[in-house]
């Protein structure tokens, strides 16, 4: 019996992906969630499994396809014995061809996050088409977003995630009145109902049309890749938040001797001591301090998030884009263990090999511009997070010491914040606490 192959929920707020390779051929024999092709997503390369066992009669994408959920990928005859796999939520990363160590998970429940916090409902709008709930008459305000784990999805089945794509619904901002949150038709259309009178999200800025270029000149249009689209997205998004920068600079002369009396040893267990790595472990600290840069703005439901656990992000610069993998736990590991992490993080995140799961969670991003060059910038808040540090280029200076200037090596300091949250004086206050940190390092423990 012949029966097709659908491209499954690939996760909240994917919908569509580039075939990266096809991995069978027609007449090619497969088991149930053995991987099919390779899909770029907006945010990694995963691998898409099979449904079910059977024999391969028709290979309907090829390298290059946009393909979108639900979309057919395959014919297969099912074998009489061959009993379907229940589909898969969440595909495996590429990379993931041996076993991949437990991820430490917070002690606190936590909300979505390239972000660990719940993003305000999204601008969904909802279809006039959408059914009226009679029991929906006297609920005059737009819902709350719901609070999901990361990486958790929200359990509804395909019909109704279906029917949330049709009325232009995010089925994540659902709250489900089923059993475990389970997300019902019912919920989705009182979702609506609730969103269409309270007069909904506020509409998004329209774009004004770009003028004819080719007017002037020759030109080249090349399409957005996925990476870059989604971090176009996620950037435009994260500048409503009110930015505000300070800059600072940190004497670098302990750090140095720290990292050159230790590195012989350091090396050869074949690990680098960074100093971005330093400065991680001590943004730890800092935020034990500082909570209120580990938190998240709800302005839906008129609160703050405050976060008990310490997930840092790193901005990784890679051919294909601008990746943040999270370092979980950082309070929790030492140094040596940082940058044992970071340096397997950034080889993933040039290999497009990061998970999902590996580029969620995070409470604060680190940035470091150093080995490119210039004296300071404002990096963009990775939203829904509330500040950014961003490492500039460290360079020799003349700094006045005991009654005469001497040569020392500098680092620019630049934070980012969420002014909503963080006042201008802590921002410094917190800013200051790092800089003097990696001047005289025993400051953190008074």
């Amino acid at each position: 019996m012949a029966s097709e192959i659908k491209l499954p929920e690939l996760g909240e707020n994917i919908e569509k992906g580039d075939v990266v390779r096809v991995l069978v051929n027609v007449g090619d024999t497969i088991k149930a969630d053995q991987p099919l092709i390779e899909l770029e997503t907006d945010k990694a390369t995963i691998e898409v499994p099979a449904t079910s066992g059977g024999k391969i009669l028709e290979v309907k994408v090829k390298t290059g396809d946009k393909v979108k959920v639900g979309q057919v990928l395959f014919i297969v005859e099912r074998r009489a014995d061959a009993a379907a796999a229940p589909p898969p939520s969440a595909p495996a990363p590429a990379a993931a061809k041996a076993a991949a160590p437990e991820t430490p998970k917070s002690a606190a429940p936590a909300a979505p996050a390239a972000a660990a916090a719940p993003a305000p409902a999204s601008g969904s709008s909802a279809s006039a088409k959408a059914p009226a709930d009679k029991n929906d008459a006297g609920l005059r305000s737009a819902p709350p977003p719901v609070n999901r784990a990361p990486g958790v999805l929200a359990p509804a089945a395909p019909s109704v995630r279906r029917f949330a794509r049709e009325l232009g619904v995010t089925i994540g901002d659902v709250p489900g009145s089923g059993p475990n949150g389970r997300i019902s038709i019912e919920d989705v259309t009182a979702f609506v109902k609730r969103i269409m009178t309270s007069g909904g999200p506020a509409a998004a800025p329209k774009r004004q049309p770009l003028p004819d270029f080719s007017k002037w000149g020759a030109i080249d249009v090349k399409p957005m890749s996925n990476i870059r689209r989604k971090t176009a997205e996620h950037l435009t998004a994260a500048w409503q938040a009110p930015h505000v920068t300070n800059h600072d600079k940190a004497d670098m002369t302990a750090v140095e001797e720290f990292r050159k009396a230790h590195s012989t040893v350091s090396e050869a267990d074949g690990v680098k001591l960074t100093v971005t790595a330093i400065v991680i472990k001590i943004i730890s600290i800092a935020i034990a301090k500082y909570p209120q840069f580990a938190s998240s703005v709800d302005m839906a439901g008129e609160s703050i998030i405050y976060k008990n656990y310490c997930h840092i992000g790193v901005a990784v610069d890679t051919p294909n884009g601008l990746l943040v993998p999270v370092i979980r736990d950082v309070n929790k590991k030492t140094i040596k263990d940082i940058a044992v992490e970071l340096t397997k993080l950034s080889q993933k995140a040039r290999d497009k090999k990061l998970s999902l799961d590996e580029m969620s969670g995070g409470v604060f991003s680190v940035t470091n511009l150093g080995g490119i060059g210039g004296t300071s910038f404002t990096p963009i808040i990775n939203q829904p997070e509330v500040a950014i540090l961003g490492l500039s280029r460290t360079s020799i200076e003349p700094v006045w010491r005991d009654g005469q200037f001497v040569p020392r090596p500098m680092l620019p300091l630049s934070l980012s914040y969420d002014h909503r949250v963080i006042d201008g004086a802590d921002a410094a206050r917190f800013l200051r606490f790092i800089a003097e940190a990696l001047e005289q390092p025993l400051t953190v423990y008074l």
